[in-house]
């Protein structure tokens, strides 16, 4: 009879363990909600100020993708690339696309600079793709080469954007704790290769080191994260049931610090964002994979943009 006591008591107990590994539910320390609203207040205030920055998304009016040999460069609409009226001259120079590799030649007194200087001589453009692009200067414009997958294109700013100089701000639901998640990260060994489709359709391939669990509502849901060149954060690209509605309709973007040694992560929707091509056509921002939509209506973080700030 003990006996079979015993094998029943080591069932339950393995039952107990199995449903302790089905549910997402992680424990976190307790946060005081004073301090969390000004983090996140100030978190906010961040987020403002970098998008009305001089280089900030707000002042993207162009992008261009190169064909191989001669792109003309200036603000007459014949160009290849055509630049703003009154912010260029007609024909400021060409670039020229040679397998792979970008030279600029410049148009006598284009006004063309590169660290400050007059770029006067054939110059040859990193993109982004590289440590750091080559950066170039006309009047109130900045321009310099992106790389997605094989193409290679001019991005083009302007610092007197009316989209930067007539910004309204931005919209958030109300901080709520509930929306701040200890979850659980659950590595890929090896990290994992995940296919990310862009707004123009390229595929990328990025590296996910794993994928967070997390439990609301009873429920268990997951995002898998990408782990960025450079950097030790993890990114989360998601769409939920308020986009299209109240969120951007192509999904929001988060980061979180990288799994403690418990391997608990902060998953913290308070500071869910817009991607770039909630304010301008000429971004090429990565969607969220088929796996990280949520059906779950994530009342959190930044709403949809509007020009009018409502």
């Amino acid at each position: 009879m003990r006996t079979l006591l015993c094998v029943g008591c080591l069932a339950a107990l393995l039952a107990a363990s199995a449903c302790q590994r089905q549910t997402a539910k992680v424990e976190s320390a307790p946060v005081d909600e004073t301090a969390y609203r000004q983090e996140i207040e100030k978190w906010h205030n961040e987020r403002a100020t970098n998008l009305k920055s001089e280089d900030g998304w707000l002042t993207l009016v162009g992008l261009f993708w190169l064909k191989e040999g001669e792109n003309r460069l200036g603000s007459d609409p014949s160009n290849e690339i055509v630049l703003p009226q009154g912010k260029a001259p007609p024909r400021a120079g060409s670039l020229w696309l040679e397998r792979g590799t970008v030279r600029l030649e410049a148009q006598p007194r284009s006004g063309i600079t590169h660290d400050g200087k007059s770029v006067d001589s054939p110059l040859v453009l990193k993109s982004d793709a590289d440590d750091k692009p080559t950066e170039l200067q006309l009047g109130t414009l900045s321009f310099y080469l992106i790389k997605r997958g094989e193409q290679l294109g001019l991005r083009v700013k302007d610092k007197e954007n009316p989209a930067r100089t007539q910004f309204a701000g931005l919209n958030y639901y109300p901080v709520g704790l509930k929306w701040r998640i200890a979850s659980r990260f659950e590595p890929y060994n090896p990290a994992k290769m995940i296919p990310i489709v862009n707004v123009l359709g390229m595929v990328e391939e990025e590296p996910s080191p794993g994928k967070l669990v997390f439990e609301m509502g009873g429920k268990n849901y997951s995002l898998d994260t990408i782990a960025e060149k450079g950097s030790e954060e993890l990114f989360v690209i998601f769409k939920d049931e308020t986009s299209g509605k109240e969120t951007y309709g192509a999904g929001r973007y988060l980061y979180t610090a990288p799994a403690d040694a418990r391997g608990t992560v902060i998953l913290d929707f308070n500071k869910a964002y817009n991607p770039p091509c909630a304010f301008t056509s000429y971004a090429t921002c990565p969607l969220p994979p088929s796996q990280n939509r949520l059906a779950l209506a994530v009342e959190a973080g930044e709403k949809k943009y509007s020009k009018s700030g409502h």
